[in-house]
């Protein structure tokens, strides 16, 4: 047997896998843009994108985990999280005040309907997935060194 099919869960669980984690990707991309919309946003969708990638890590293992999402792409989405929400902040100083909304506000109930909520979303998403996605996988790698060490 391949090292890759050891690792993981069983075969119905790495084909439901494979069948779910991209609608599970879909929807939390949907509630991050339709955040002002409807409930969601940023948070919400940012969990719900995390969680995708720990279906990933529980069904595949680690290996595979992070081949799909390493952990300096993982930091690296995370700094920018952080980077764009102050950027997007500092920008509203044009305006004269700190998250002052400089983009046009459009129709009511569209998708560029909200100024700089959406870009704002999109922040906290890359911000709150990643970082939950790497709090998951500190703690697999955590379970896996105090079992290592129990042999």
């Amino acid at each position: 047997m391949s090292k890759e099919r050891e690792q993981g869960m069983s075969l119905i669980v790495k084909t439901i896998t494979r069948l779910t984690v991209g609608l599970i990707l879909l929807y939390g991309i949907y509630i991050v843009t339709h955040g002002h919309v409807s409930p969601g946003g940023g948070f919400a969708g940012g969990v719900i994108i995390a969680l995708a990638f720990v279906h990933l890590l529980l069904a595949f293992g680690k290996d595979t985990a992070f081949k799909v999402l390493s952990e300096s792409m993982m930091s690296i989405l995370e700094s920018t999280g952080a980077l764009l929400f102050l950027l997007i902040a500092l920008i509203g100083f044009v305006g004269g005040h700190f998250f002052m909304n400089v983009l046009p506000k459009g129709h009511p109930f569209n998708l560029f309907s909200a100024g700089i909520i959406l870009p704002c979303n999109i922040a906290i998403c890359l911000k709150v997935g990643a970082g939950l996605f790497a709090i998951a996988v500190a703690l697999v790698l955590l379970k896996l060194a105090v079992e290592k060490e129990e042999k």
